[in-house]
């Protein structure tokens, strides 16, 4: 005779809520999701706010640059201010006029460009009589400063409602 076998009768039991509780599965999900609320939020936000930070510097830094590569074409160019706060204003535009630039042109003798700065009216001539000897001579520099205070749009508490961030750049006018 041939036996068969069935498969095993599955019966089913309602779950009492007691054993509910004791089940383990998916606690390791919900801890992460605490953990991801706890911690994770505040981090992305915080990341979030040192980018946007970074990036104003990096545009505050170019505009300063960008002033300084306009006055540096030659000694017209340097005494023009309003044309080197336009050009720095035009290359950071996400701030325009907000962005507050302050040209300075100067003179420094060649062999101490580190030394005095000879700055006014009468900027050359004092140069050209201070810097004394065969190959000592006056040369014109143009620097442009630039700043700006930055009110992010993503407030972490324990930090500043605002940032000044400033910047400068020197270049040798071209003669």
């Amino acid at each position: 005779m041939i036996s068969r076998s069935y498969p095993p009768q599955i019966t089913r039991t309602k779950s009492h809520p007691a054993r509910l509780l004791r089940n383990e599965s998916g606690n390791a999900l919900v801890e992460l999701v605490v953990l991801v609320a706890i911690l994770g939020v505040p981090l992305l936000l915080g990341t979030a706010e040192i980018g946007l930070m970074v990036y104003d510097s990096i545009e505050i830094s170019n505009a300063a640059r960008a002033g300084t590569a306009y006055a540096m074409q030659s000694s017209t160019f340097a005494s023009n201010t309003s044309g080197i706060i336009t050009a720095a204003q035009a290359d950071a535009s996400d701030f325009g006029t907000r962005l507050t630039v302050t040209p300075l042109v100067y003179y420094a003798c060649s062999n101490n460009i580190i030394g005095t700065q000879y700055t006014g009216a009468n900027a050359q001539a004092n140069a050209t009589s201070a810097c004394t000897g065969g190959s000592n001579h006056p040369i014109q520099f143009a620097q442009v400063s630039t700043s700006i205070t930055i009110t992010p749009p993503i407030h972490c508490p324990g930090l500043p409602t605002s940032f000044p961030i400033t910047s400068f750049s020197v270049a040798e006018v071209e003669q």
